[in-house]
């Protein structure tokens, strides 16, 4: 029997449907920095990132359970989808959009296991990964979504394109847009990472 961290998605979800429970808890385990990340950063607060979190693997189980699942080899994109949409759908009922507050709260760090280091290593990596997201926090919505789905969420620009519902160009565009406006920032405020 094969050792399920080795499994791939595909073969983890096959797995599942077959009913072997761990294997989506391994899917589980794999994909819930880059999700829940991306979640957090769209909505921006711990509490309601969870429960979306939750949402999505709730919405996965029941498509899978329904046999309904068909992006076969392409399970984080298909659950990052899910995750946006859920996002989109919170939006819609407060009926705001979505917006990034800068805010002094450093739960996310926490959240992508960043490597141990020294007391002073770690202090230096979140005053950076601090200033980078308050940078981030200033840009227009667009490319601050298309940079957080492109570097926290690791989509490729088609799967950006397609959640965004934009062409590949203008996921392009929104990107290059962002970098440059943080260049600028980092430039005008002589911030070092």
């Amino acid at each position: 029997m094969k050792c399920l961290q080795n499994l791939t998605d595909q073969q983890l979800v096959r797995s599942y449907m077959d009913g072997d429970s761990n294997a989506l808890a391994t899917l589980v385990v794999r994909y819930k920095d880059k999700i829940y990340t991306s979640i957090y950063l769209l909505v921006k607060d711990k509490y309601l990132a969870e429960d979306i979190f939750q949402d999505v693997f709730i919405r996965i189980i029941d498509t899978l359970k329904g046999g309904r699942y068909t992006d076969e080899g392409k399970f984080l994109p298909w659950a990052m989808r899910i995750a946006h949409n859920l996002c989109v759908d919170h939006f819609r009922k407060v009926k705001r959009s979505p917006s990034i507050k800068t805010s002094d709260d450093r739960d996310i760090f926490e959240v992508l296991n960043f490597f141990e280091a020294g007391a002073d290593q770690k202090m230096m990596a979140d005053q950076s990964h601090d200033r980078v997201r308050k940078m981030i926090d200033m840009l227009p919505e667009d490319q601050r979504e298309v940079i957080i789905l492109r570097h926290y969420a690791d989509l490729s620009f088609k799967e950006i394109a397609g959640l965004t519902k934009c062409s590949i160009n203008t996921a392009l565009g929104r990107m290059r847009y962002g970098l440059i406006n943080l260049r600028k920032m980092m430039t005008e405020k002589q911030i070092a990472l």
